[in-house]
């Protein structure tokens, strides 16, 4: 299964859309075969701001039943039509609301997966947020969060020659900029960690997400061979604790005991 998303946020536009998005899901489609072979059957998958369906049809085109939760019906639009164009509608519900309405929108229903992707970074209270994801799932089951990153973004701004900025984002509680930054807050590995840590839940992999994908310049990557090469160094690099934190993403997955 090869799961794509239109959410994660990037520091740069040189690199493809295609090798972004293979970058950032190549452990969320590990954890997701893994999960279905343990079960013998399709997941059950609640996706938290999952939006127009980036992660969404995807995984519903690998066979599994995806209830969208978004606060947008616009979003929520586009995806019903998303999922009609691609013949997935029987397999995905959408439903307007957010972490504060889970229990009246599951009607009771547990979840084998969660994917909170691009989204905890929007709601007022995040320990909150994650303890009420971590109540949908199932003994065994997992949650997924993937939120912007702190340090990530103090580099991209030092490297965009806006030292001020930079500055902001590593002093900062929120991790944010003052004036027209576009997320509300960032956070660091070890934060999110934390969090889940306080849900109750057992964290399975915590790794750094496109650690070099957004930094590299297109014209660096001329065939598909570079691409390719990129995308390995890419999934070597995010085994490693120390580069974790230069990742434009942190992606924690943990598990339900």
């Amino acid at each position: 299964m090869s799961i794509v998303t239109d959410r994660a946020p990037s520091r740069r536009s040189g690199v493809d859309t295609s090798v972004r998005t293979a970058a950032v899901w190549h452990t969320v489609d590990e954890h997701v075969r893994e999960l279905s072979e343990a079960l013998g059957r399709p997941l059950r998958v609640l996706d938290l701001g999952g939006g127009t369906g980036g992660l969404a049809v995807p995984l519903a085109e690998a066979g599994h039943d995806v209830i969208v939760v978004d606060p947008s019906p616009d979003a929520l639009a586009s995806l019903r039509r998303r999922a009609t164009e691609q013949d997935v509608a029987d397999r995905i519900e959408a439903r307007q609301g957010d972490a504060d309405s889970l229990t009246d929108l599951l009607e009771g229903r547990a979840v084998d997966l969660v994917t909170c992707h691009g989204t905890l970074e929007h709601v007022d209270d995040p320990a909150t947020a994650v303890r009420q994801l971590a109540a949908t799932l199932a003994p065994g089951g997992l949650l997924s969060l993937l939120v912007a990153q702190r340090y990530a973004a103090v580099l991209a701004r030092a490297l965009a020659g806006q030292f001020a900025r930079a500055r902001e984002v590593l002093d900062s509680d929120t991790g944010r900029w003052s004036g027209d930054d576009p997320l509300p807050r960032r956070f660091d590995l070890d934060e999110l960690v934390g969090l889940v840590d306080a849900a109750g839940l057992t964290v399975r992999s915590a790794t750094g997400v496109r650690i070099f994908t957004d930094l590299v310049p297109s014209g660096a990557l001329d065939s598909d061979a570079d691409r390719q090469a990129l995308l390995a160094l890419e999934h070597a690099a995010a085994q490693h604790p120390s580069l974790a934190t230069l990742g434009t993403a942190v992606h924690v997955v943990a598990l339900r005991p």
